[in-house]
C-alpha cells in the first residue's frame, strides 16, 4: 500500500468518525430536550397568573402568588409535610446507610459459614418490588400501633435497607485486604478496622449510599399513600402535593401543585451536584489499589 492511499483510508476514517460524533451529539441533544421539556413547563406553568391546567408552554402572566399560598393557605400546609418529608428522610437515611455499610462490609471481609447462600438470598430478594409486601407491612404496623405515624415510615424505610448491600460490596471489594491485615497486626479488632480504616477510605460510597438512601423516602409516594391513608397532620410532600391534584382541588390549586413541585426539586438538585463527584465514584466502585 502506497503512502497517498494510506493517507486517503486515515481521512476516510476520519470523516467517518466525525459523523458518527455529530450524530451521537443530535441524538443526544433530542434526548435531553425531551427530558428538559416537562421539567421547563412545571416551572413556567408555577409561575402562571390562572390556576386551572394550561396546555401551553408559556404562561399567560407570571406571578409568586402561588409560592406564597404554599406556606399562607390553611388548606396548603406544604410546610408541615417538608418538615415531616425532611424528618423521616433524614432519620431513614443514617439508620439505612449505616445498616448498609456494616452488612456490605462483614459480607465484604468476612468469611462465615452460609455467607454465599446469603449473598444469593439478598440478591433474589431484592429482585421483588417492594409495594408487594405493602399489605404485610401494614398489618405489622397496625398491630404494633404506628401505622400512620411517621416513626413506622422511619422503620419500614431502614428495616430492609440492609438488603442493598450489593454496590458498597463491590467497592469494599476495592480496598486491599493488606490494610486490615496490617491492622489486626497492631492489635486492631474488626470493629476498629471498620470504623477507622476503612470508613475514612470509602467516601464516595458513604456520599452514594446516603444519597441513595436519602432520595428514598423524599421522593416516595406508593408507599406513604396507602400507610398513611386520610392522617393529613402526618403527610409528606410526596402524598400533600398528589392530594392536590384531585377532582376537589385541581382547578384551584394545580399551579400551586407546580410551585410546590419546583420548590421540593430544588434542595435534591443543588444536593446531587455538589456530590455528584463522590456519587460517580461510588458507583464505579473506586477505591485504593494496592
Amino acid at each position: 500500500m502506497n503512502k497517498s492511499s494510506a493517507t486517503e483510508m486515515k481521512a476516510g476514517y476520519a470523516a467517518k468518525r466525525r459523523a458518527t460524533n455529530i450524530l451521537v451529539y443530535v441524538i443526544l441533544s433530542v434526548m435531553v430536550v425531551i427530558w428538559l421539556f416537562p421539567i421547563l413547563w412545571l416551572v413556567l406553568q408555577s409561575f402562571n397568573t390562572v390556576d386551572r391546567v394550561s396546555t401551553h408552554l408559556f404562561p399567560d402572566g407570571f406571578t409568586l402568588d402561588h409560592y406564597k399560598t404554599l406556606f399562607t393557605d390553611p388548606d396548603v400546609p406544604y410546610g408541615t409535610w417538608i418538615m415531616n418529608t425532611f424528618m423521616v428522610a433524614v432519620f431513614s437515611c443514617i439508620i439505612s446507610t449505616l445498616f448498609i455499610l456494616m452488612v456490605s462490609y462483614a459480607l465484604s471481609r468476612l468469611r462465615f459459614k452460609s455467607r454465599r447462600k446469603l449473598l444469593n438470598m439478598g440478591l433474589i430478594l431484592g429482585m421483588f418490588p417492594g409495594f408487594m409486601s405493602m399489605a404485610a407491612t401494614y398489618a405489622i404496623m397496625e398491630l404494633l400501633h404506628m401505622e400512620g405515624q411517621l416513626i413506622g415510615l422511619i422503620i419500614v424505610y431502614s428495616a430492609g435497607a440492609g438488603l442493598g448491600y450489593q454496590v458498597a460490596k463491590g467497592f469494599f471489594d476495592t480496598i486491599p485486604r493488606s490494610l486490615d491485615e496490617a491492622a489486626q497486626i497492631d492489635g486492631a479488632t474488626k470493629n476498629r478496622i471498620f470504623w477507622v480504616i476503612i470508613l475514612p477510605l470509602s467516601k464516595p460510597i458513604v456520599v452514594y449510599t446516603a444519597l441513595t438512601t436519602f432520595l428514598g423516602p423524599w421522593a416516595d409516594y406508593i408507599f406513604v399513600s396507602y400507610f398513611m391513608k386520610t392522617n393529613e397532620q402526618n403527610f409528606t410532600v410526596a402524598l400533600g402535593l398528589y392530594k392536590m391534584l384531585d377532582n376537589n382541588h385541581i382547578n384551584r390549586y394545580f399551579t400551586t401543585f407546580c410551585a410546590g413541585a419546583v420548590l421540593i426539586a430544588v434542595p435534591i438538585t443543588i444536593l446531587f451536584v455538589i456530590m455528584q463527584r463522590f456519587y460517580v465514584a461510588g458507583v464505579t466502585g473506586g477505591a485504593v489499589k494496592g
